[in-house]
């Protein structure tokens, strides 16, 4: 068996556990976490006092406008200068939600804006409440804009998790990294690595063009075509 492929078989193991016990867990917390904040953040962009919707609109400008990797290690090393320590996962794990609802919140804030002002007014004439509405009615409807850049943004935060590893946190890219540390052989780990980020990559864009064909059943682009 050839040496290359010894060692990517040997470290196989430790990088896919690597990637179960921290890169998936970090990846759904994150996201979820970062959705809700992402949703009441557009809420309040839309439907908010000003002084909310201004709160709202810098901490976007301030996490859109910063590199994920600054933001990390302002979190991670830069708060105990305050007082604030934390641990590493915690730390990657409020950095990465900040940062997708952030993101987030713009991609919502435009599916919500997309409905048009006529669904607003239908589910107000059957006697429905605002929550009522947003919730039977609209964010249906912005649910079918948003799926498409939502879906992109959860397959990048797979990948950015590997920025983690800055922080120490004992991800798949790190895991990669301590076994290059004592084989000395960067080029085959770093490509097995890339290669299992490139699969999880592949199942979670195959799994996003089936919900969005699910979802266009319901009128839409792919409707139009037939």
């Amino acid at each position: 068996m050839p040496h290359w492929l010894q060692l990517m078989l040997e470290s196989l193991g430790p990088l896919l556990w690597a990637a179960l016990v921290f890169t998936a867990p970090l990846t759904l917390l994150s996201f979820a976490f970062g959705l809700t904040v992402g949703l009441g953040a557009a809420l309040a962009r839309l439907f908010g006092p000003g002084w909310l919707s201004a709160i709202v609109r810098f901490y976007v400008w301030i996490v859109r406008g910063t590199p994920l990797l600054v933001q990390l290690f302002l979190i991670f090393y830069g708060l105990p200068s305050v007082g604030i320590v934390l641990d590493a996962f915690p730390a990657a794990l409020i950095g990465f939600t900040l940062n997708v609802g952030a993101y987030s919140s713009e991609i919502i804030r435009a599916a919500i804006s997309s409905v048009a002002k006529g669904q607003w007014e239908a589910a107000y004439s059957i006697g429905m409440t605002w929550s009522q509405a947003m919730r039977r009615t609209i964010l249906p409807q912005a649910a079918r804009v948003a799926v498409p850049p939502l879906s992109n943004t959860f397959i990048s935060l797979v990948k950015d998790t590997s920025l983690a590893a800055a922080i120490t946190v004992p991800e798949m890219f790190q895991a990669a990294q301590r076994i290059v540390a004592t084989t000395y052989e960067p080029l085959i780990l770093y490509v097995e690595a890339a290669i299992l980020y490139l699969a999880m990559s592949s199942v979670l864009s195959s799994l996003q063009v089936k919900l969005e064909k699910r979802l266009n059943r319901y009128g839409g682009f792919l409707e139009a075509r037939t």
